[in-house]
C-alpha cells in the first residue's frame, strides 16, 4: 500500500516532520537550564532540575529519530524525480543525523561530571563546573555543523519539490531559502552574529511544507507520471 500511494508517504513524512518540530521545542525549553557564561549557575540548575535536563535529552533524540523518518520518506517520495539527487540529499540528511546523535554524548557528560563520582575528587568543584560547561559549548559547535548538512538537504529537496510539480513550487522555493539560510553555518559567527534572524527562512520553509504535507498530500497524478518516465 506504501509504495502504490505517495500520499500515505508524503503524510507520513509530515506527521515525523511535526513530531520532529515538537520535540524540539521540548528539547529547547530544556536548554533554558543552561545559563549563559556561568558554569557555577548552569551547574546549579540542571543538578536542580534533573527530569526537565533528562527529558530534554530523550527530546533531542527523537528529534533525530523523527528526521531518520522523514528522510527515508522523502527518498522515497522523489526518487521517481531524480534518483541520484533524492539519494545525494538523504545522504547530506543521514550525516547531519549522524553527527546531531553522536554529539548528544555531550549532553550526558555534564550529569556524570556534576554527580561527585569519587574517582573524580582529584578535580576541584570549579574545574568541574568548567568541564561541565565545556561540553554545552563542544555540543553547540557540533549543531553548527549538523546545520550545514541540512543545509545542504533542504537546497536539494527544494530543487526536487520544484522540478516535480508533486508539491507547489512556493514551497521548492521556501525549502531552497531554508537550505542557504542554515548553510550560513559554514561560517559559524557569522550565522550567529545574524541569528535569530537566520532562522526564519528555515522555520518557514520547513513548517509550509510540513503543513502541506498534513493537509493536503501531494499530487497523485504527477507521482504516477513521473514513474512512468523513468520505466
Amino acid at each position: 500500500m506504501l509504495k502504490q500511494n505517495p500520499n500515505v508517504k508524503a503524510r507520513m513524512a509530515g506527521v515525523f516532520y511535526l513530531f520532529t518540530f515538537l520535540t524540539g521545542g521540548v528539547a529547547a525549553f530544556s536548554g533554558k537550564l543552561i545559563v549563559h557564561d556561568d558554569a557555577a549557575a548552569t551547574a546549579a540548575s540542571i543538578l536542580a532540575h534533573q527530569p526537565l535536563y533528562w527529558l530534554g535529552f530523550a527530546a533531542y533524540l527523537m528529534v533525530v529519530a523523527c528526521y531518520i523518518a522523514v528522510t527515508a520518506l522523502f527518498y522515497e517520495l522523489f526518487k521517481p524525480v531524480n534518483r541520484s539527487v533524492s539519494l545525494v540529499a538523504a545522504f547530506f540528511s543521514l550525516a547531519g543525523c549522524a553527527i546531531q546523535a553522536a554529539i548528544c554524548v555531550f549532553l550526558v557528560a555534564p550529569l556524570v561530571l556534576l554527580r561527585g563520582a569519587q574517582y573524580l575528587s582529584v578535580f576541584k568543584m570549579e574545574q568541574l563546573r568548567a568541564l561541565a560547561y565545556m561540553c554545552f559549548e563542544l555540543y553547540g559547535q557540533g549543531f553548527d555543523i549538523c546545520f550545514v548538512f541540512f543545509g545542504f538537504y533542504c537546497l536539494l529537496i527544494g530543487y526536487l519539490i520544484f522540478k516535480s510539480n508533486l508539491l507547489p513550487r512556493t514551497l521548492g522555493v521556501l525549502m531552497a531559502l531554508a537550505g542557504l539560510g542554515w548553510l550560513t553555518f559554514l561560517v559559524p559567527p557569522f550565522a550567529h552574529s545574524l541569528d535569530p534572524y537566520i532562522r526564519a527562512p528555515g522555520v518557514l520553509g520547513e513548517l509550509s511544507l510540513t503543513l502541506w504535507l498534513l493537509v493536503k498530500g501531494v499530487n497523485v497524478d504527477r507521482s504516477h507520471s513521473h514513474k512512468e518516465e523513468q520505466v
